[in-house]
């Protein structure tokens, strides 16, 4: 039996392209903004078969199941909800002295000297 090395570990764009299904295209650019391992040997660029399939693993995004998240939030935040409109309806209470009315004018508004008297 011979110990030698596999060729096909290694591969070139147009190979790799056709293992992910992806453009040739967005593999070189892949690699000029180093976002994708490789090697480059003179103008060659190379990947390894086993690194790429790490790579691919690390891009894994998760699917979210948007019902089954939503009821774990508003689980969470019924408690938590109640208090926040309690703290809503006290800050309220409690800057209602500060508000423009319009009976009082305008609060940025100032007062210059008035006509006809000292």
């Amino acid at each position: 039996m011979s110990t030698e090395p596999s060729n096909s570990e290694f591969m070139d764009i147009l190979k790799l392209s056709e293992y992910l299904g992806m453009k040739a295209s967005t593999l070189y650019s892949l690699v000029e903004q180093s976002k994708i391992l490789h090697y480059k040997v003179g103008r060659l660029v190379r990947f390894k078969k086993s690194e790429i399939d790490l790579w691919m693993e690390g891009n894994k995004k998760e699917v979210i199941d948007v019902s089954k998240a939503a009821r774990l939030i508003l689980k969470t935040a019924r408690g938590p909800a109640r208090d926040i409109e309690k703290v809503v309806k006290k800050s309220i209470d409690d800057v209602k002295g500060f508000v423009y009315t319009p009976s009082h004018g305008k609060p940025d508004r100032n007062q210059g000297p008035r006509e006809g008297g000292s």
